[in-house]
């Protein structure tokens, strides 16, 4: 189980962050893929704009937050896949929230 203060630090892993970048785009691209609302649309374009962002870094703390009862090693070397399916999972929330 990673610590808070490891998952903190994995806040500017760059590798992390890189991976979910990547996947927020990617999820962003599915977004304006289909029938986007108003609210999608704004958030997907921004992702894509600013992939390094505010709202982007929202994405990453989530996705730590939500893997805080695995270690750092688990955190770090997750596949494509799993980084993916994980920022799947957050974006709904943040999209509705703004």
């Amino acid at each position: 189980m990673a610590t808070y203060e490891e998952l903190y630090s994995l806040q500017s892993n760059d590798a992390l962050r890189q991976k979910v970048a990547v996947a927020a785009v990617v999820a962003a691209q599915g977004i304006l893929a289909g029938t986007p609302s108003a609210a999608q649309a704004a958030w997907a374009k921004e992702i894509i704009q600013y992939p390094i962002g505010e709202r982007a870094r929202s994405v990453l703390n989530l996705v730590l937050a939500a893997n805080k009862g695995v270690s750092v090693a688990a955190i770090t070397g997750a596949t494509d896949a799993v980084i993916q399916a994980n920022v799947d999972d957050v974006v709904a929330g943040l999209v509705t929230a703004g």
